[in-house]
């Protein structure tokens, strides 16, 4: 939903609300991930509202979005500092997401 304001110079901004696509199903993060010490919250927000993240190419996103409609796996890749990446994966029937490092898939 794109929703238009006005700041304070009378010029007209808008912005995305991002709301959730699918479901989650229960969600797993692995020891790699979890050895990172970050907040992973933002990022499966940003998974579970359909931002693939910056570490897919147009045809993976492209991809995702068929997946949402013909259910199959979902997958967002995320860089997060440095070369260290991570990515979450959304199982075909829903049933799960796992958050895991590139190496651990």
């Amino acid at each position: 939903m794109d929703i238009g304001c006005r700041s304070g110079r009378g010029a007209t901004m808008a912005y995305h609300l991002m709301e959730p696509r699918f479901p989650l199903g229960k969600t797993y993060a692995t020891p790699g991930v979890l050895a990172l010490g970050i907040d992973l919250n933002s990022y499966l927000h940003r998974h579970h509202c359909g931002d693939w993240g910056d570490g897919l190419c147009a045809e993976d996103k492209a991809a995702n979005e068929r997946s949402l409609k013909d259910g199959t796996r979902l997958l967002s890749c995320y860089r997060i500092g440095g070369n260290v990446r991570i990515y979450i994966i959304t199982e075909w029937d829903r049933s799960s997401t796992t958050i895991l490092l590139p190496e651990e898939y």
